[in-house]
């Protein structure tokens, strides 16, 4: 081998540089572990102070320097930046996509247009999108078009407005203006994709990841380590619509509220007793005497009786009247909406100078406020504030000078001009200017000092410190141009991530254990050296996946223990072709020379196959797939790198040193040497044996079908623990009396249940979420421990961690989306591989033979899904874990089927004399034990985590079994008959032959 030097001083520096990268990964890990433990030690019983308490443990250290590494010092912060992302999984977090309403942007488009034909189109739409597969645009186009009759998209009263006349005319077509406003929505969703990345930037999570799918107007979102969902809903859905108003003084007001509530009195009176009402004149002058005092007075009226409140005599609902200031009274917040209908129904009562005023709740101090305080804007003829939050160019969490969190802004010139002209009016009137954020009131200060220069201005408020900093970060990064809706969301408790972690790190100690002992024993001292480089391999893994800042999931875990059996197939090649150069009586170094030259394309086309499946896996993946995707790439080309240059240079200097390697020991010198199988013969037995079972496949998945996850028929699916063993029957009976319908499955052992359900599968509310959840606890509740509350289930808390564990919700609509994406990519896989083998292999047979068998591979293991999914104890869902495990197992045949092509192409150039059947039969004999070999180590790889692993990925791990074993079967018995079957007829095996000579002769 050349350039020894070279190879060394990268495997140094590679090697150097990945522990480097781990070890702020075991800094970070320290750290918050040491932060966990504080936490726990100071609230024992009190989960949720203890969570705030080891955040606020951790925020402390953010500019503090906790790691030391000689030549730099590290603060937290930057330590937590170089470590290794965990994913949900085992983190836990939220996962959500976000649909942006298409709707909302056609509306402002459209300048919130009266024409009667556009509004009923958008109606349309909302019915056509319940079972259509088009896109809410489509739909709309569709539902405009059969109503329009003589009305067009650029109508001066539709999207030939002012806003957009610059780009739409009267005399344009349809078609034209469909054309720009399938732009101008484009262009408004990836507004909001910005926007909903600049706040979630500012959320305070490690290694957030948010990204488009599709063009869509659909946005996925995952936060590994967030934990507060309802904050997380409200930073995600809040429009941040911010203005501006000046108020109206309780004392301009007042009259007109009690004005309002006497008429209602009146009203009532008249239709219980029957009488005529009372003039409108004159009850305003009765009204007008009433309040003649001060507001004081009038306050104390409504107080004195609350007997006379609960009789109808205050039908407004008014609790208490303000004090001199802007806000005009108190009301009850289950009341707020009735209020402000009766209230604006009833204008009449106004004078002239005050039609226009807009009505507005403060905010409530807690979600569980009972009464809301309201104020009186001073609305105009456009509906527009006199400042608006546009101008906006900075936002910051700071405090207020009762040293509560609050929020400054700053803006700009213009709104710097504006805002000191309604603060010196404000100053000069003694009046007040509401902050308005999504019409509601965060604050309305007075103005003490004079007008206010620089636009600096200051929202407060009962804020705690993450509402402050989420109000800053929602208005820095600026508001939605259109609402925005969670149509999934998924949660995972830390509990069920650590159990995740536990699990996952004891089945790669185990298969990794295994695999370096069978290396051994198979190949003795050339087994240690496979070893040290296999060892390599996995700290370079780790290492390239902490320096990317790539996300570790627990599929990307089962992507590195995968890899781990994979990776040692070059290995074994490699080995098994030295073994065959010292049968033929060369010497120990031309053996090994040798060996690795000829071992070198067969180890190329494998794991370029094996790579490009995984590509595609990683182009139409999402979140864990992306990330075992991920995992399988840089394990491919780090095995690459181990397997090529280091094992090689470990041999050679062994063998440099006077050592003596033959690649067997005592026990497998010898094994499979002489083996001579007609597997050819048998291929007839082969096609009836596979024709039964692909038989049986087809006729299953078109009876029986494939129990379809959530994500493709989509519902409510809710993983719960109990402290004993239930009964799944007696469960499911339990559930679907409350839900109609129910599946319910073990996942491990008996305690642990996954329940499903679609009841109001369609409503994406935080109340549906609640009122399932609810039920679903009401039901099961006889189930769980005594005394345990709603919270703690729902926490998964108390000493055995019973509870819900995990929940996660799809709306149908996305899991068509998956349901596409799914077949593309598995489509996208076998088309590339096809290509690929006939430009590397240059006849059609080739390609056929290694197709039909990753078909035939893929048919049984979704018939074996098929037939055992209503009688396995662990689940067998279909879901995109599932997806991943197909295209594992397509790219685990192909590398098997390209092995075999490798060698049969050699053997005919080699043995020109040879029938072409004796050619194939002893090709397949010759890599017998590599098949073997590799297959071996990748099941116990796969069984050691299918038996000790996470429950969750059982199903995952069932199909890789099947695969790779189905896929050895198919690599021998399916792909390389049906490549003989179709090259022997006429004489194409014979210009196959030829073909591959004159080939080898150019490349010589």
């Amino acid at each position: 081998m050349q350039n020894k030097g070279l190879v060394k001083l990268f495997a140094l520096l590679f090697g150097l540089v990945s522990i480097y990268q781990l070890s702020f990964t075991f800094k970070a890990n320290q750290v918050e572990n040491t932060a966990k433990e504080v936490a726990q030690t100071r609230f024992p019983d009190d989960a949720k102070a203890s969570n705030t308490a080891e955040l606020r443990y951790l925020d402390s250290l953010k500019t503090e320097e906790t790691f030391n590494l000689g030549i730099k010092k590290f603060t937290y912060s930057e330590v937590k930046d170089n470590a290794m992302n965990l994913g949900l999984d085992l983190k836990g977090g939220i996962n959500a996509i976000i649909q942006i309403s298409v709707k909302d942007i056609l509306k402002g488009l459209a300048n919130n247009s009266k024409d009667p034909t556009f509004n009923q189109a958008l109606e349309d739409a909302d019915q056509l999108q319940k079972d259509s597969q088009d896109s809410y645009l489509e739909s709309f186009y569709t539902a405009f078009d059969a109503i329009k009759g003589d009305t067009k998209l650029a109508s001066p009263d539709i999207f030939a407005n002012r806003s957009l006349s610059d780009d739409i005319k009267f005399n344009m077509s349809d078609n034209e203006v469909k054309s720009i406003i399938s732009t101008k929505v484009d262009e408004s969703i990836v507004s909001a994709f910005e926007v909903l990345r600049n706040r979630i930037d500012g959320f305070g999570v490690t290694s957030p990841n948010i990204q488009r799918l599709g063009n869509s107007g659909r946005i996925l979102l995952e936060l590994p380590g967030a934990r507060d969902r309802e904050r997380v809903v409200e930073l995600i859905t809040t429009t941040a619509q911010l203005q501006f108003w000046e108020t109206y003084n309780i004392n301009e007001i007042a009259g007109f509220v009690l004005q309002v509530n006497q008429r209602l009195i009146t009203e009532e009176a008249a239709k219980s007793e029957a009488e005529e009402s009372t003039t409108e004149a004159g009850e305003a002058e009765q009204v007008k005497d009433s309040t003649s005092n001060t507001i004081e007075s009038l306050t104390g009226q409504i107080e004195q009786d609350t007997t006379a409140t609960q009789q109808n005599n205050n039908p407004l609902g008014i609790q208490s009247l303000g004090q001199g200031g802007p806000v005009i009274g108190t009301f009850l917040a289950k009341d707020k909406g009735l209020v402000i209908e009766k209230l604006n129904a009833n204008r009449d009562l106004l004078p002239a100078e005050q039609r226009y005023v807009r009505f507005a709740w403060a905010k409530p101090q807690d979600k569980d406020s009972e009464f809301l305080e309201l104020y009186a804007l001073k609305g105009n003829r456009d509906n527009e504030p006199q400042l608006s939050g546009a101008v906006i160019t900075d936002a910051y969490q700071e405090y207020d000078p009762r040293n509560r969190p609050a929020v400054g802004m700053t803006m700009n010139a213009k709104g710097s001009k504006v805002w000191e002209e309604m603060t010196g009016v404000a100053y000069t009137t003694r009046g007040n200017i509401a902050i308005v954020l999504d019409d509601i009131v965060y604050s309305a200060p007075g103005v003490s000092t004079g007008p206010i220069a620089g636009g600096r201005s200051q929202i407060t408020g009962e804020f705690s410190l993450e509402e402050a900093t989420d109000l800053a970060n929602v208005l820095r990064a600026g508001k939605l141009p259109a609402s925005a809706e969670i149509i999934q969301a998924d949660e995972v408790g830390p509990s069920l991530g650590q159990e995740a972690i536990d699990s996952g790190v004891q089945s790669f100690l185990i298969a990794l254990g295994f695999v370096l002992l069978w290396m051994i024993f198979y190949y003795g001292k050339g087994g240690i050296f496979a070893d040290i480089a296999l060892l390599l391999n996995i700290l370079l893994i780790f290492g390239v996946l902490s320096g990317l800042g790539a996300v570790l999931t627990l599929p990307g875990i089962a992507g590195i223990v995968l890899t781990i059996g994979i990776s040692v197939d070059a290995n074994v090649l490699i080995f098994e072709r030295i073994r065959e150069e010292i049968a033929k009586g060369k010497s120990q170094k031309d053996s090994i020379k040798d060996g690795f030259a000829n071992a070198l394309s067969s180890i190329l086309d494998a794991n370029i196959t094996t790579g490009l499946t995984a590509l595609i896996l990683f182009v139409f993946g999402t979140g864990p797939i992306k990330g075992f995707a991920t995992t399988l790439i840089i394990g491919i080309l780090t095995s690459l790198f181990t397997a090529i240059f280091i094992t090689r240079l470990l041999v050679d200097w062994y063998i440099n040193r006077g050592g003596k390697l033959d690649f067997s020991t005592s026990l497998t010198k010898g094994f499979l040497k002489n083996v001579n199988i007609n597997f050819l013969g048998k291929r007839k037995i082969a096609y009836v044996i596979s024709g039964i079972l692909i038989a049986a496949s087809l006729g299953s998945l078109f009876t029986t079908g494939l129990d379809q996850g959530i994500d493709f028929v989509g519902g409510r699916t809710y993983q719960v623990r109990f402290a004993q063993d239930v009964s799944v029957e007696e469960v499911k009976s339990d559930l679907t009396a409350v839900f109609n319908s129910a599946e319910v499955k073990t996942i491990g052992g008996n305690n642990q249940l996954k329940i499903s359900t679609k009841y109001k599968v369609e409503d994406n509310s935080t109340e549906a979420d609640e009122e399932v959840q609810s039920k679903l606890f009401e039901a099961i509740k006889k189930y769980l421990p005594d005394g345990i509350t709603y919270q703690e289930f729902l926490d998964g808390s108390g000493d055995a961690k019973i509870g819900k564990m995990l929940s996660s919700k799809v709306s149908p609509t996305i899991a068509d989306d998956i349901k596409k994406s799914s077949f593309w990519a598995v489509l996208g896989s076998l088309v590339v591989v096809f290509l690929y083998i006939l430009i590397r292999f240059k006849r059609w047979q080739f390609s056929l033979g290694a197709v039909a068998a990753v078909f035939h591979d893929v048919l049984i293991v979704l018939g074996i899904f098929s037939l055992a999914w209503p009688y396995m104890p662990f689940s067998m869902e279909i879901d995109q874990a599932f997806i991943a495990a197909i295209l594992t197992v397509i790219g685990y045949s192909l590398n098997d089927t390209v092995v075999v092509f490798d060698r049969i192409r050699e053997y005919l150039n080699e043995h020109t004399k040879w029938e072409f059947a004796r050619t194939i039969n002893a090709s397949l004999n010759s890599t017998l034990s590599r098949t073997l070999n590799t297959s071996l180590t990748t099941l116990v790889v796969l069984l050691a985590m299918f038996f000790l692993g996470a429950d969750s990925l059982r199903g995952f791990l069932f199909a890789l079994i099947v695969g790779v074993l189905v896929g050895t079967y198919s690599s021998l018995f399916i792909a390389t008959p049906i490549m003989y079957d179709t090259a022997r007829k006429g004489d194409a095996a014979e210009s196959l032959k030829k073909k591959v000579k004159e080939e080898d002769e150019e490349n010589a």
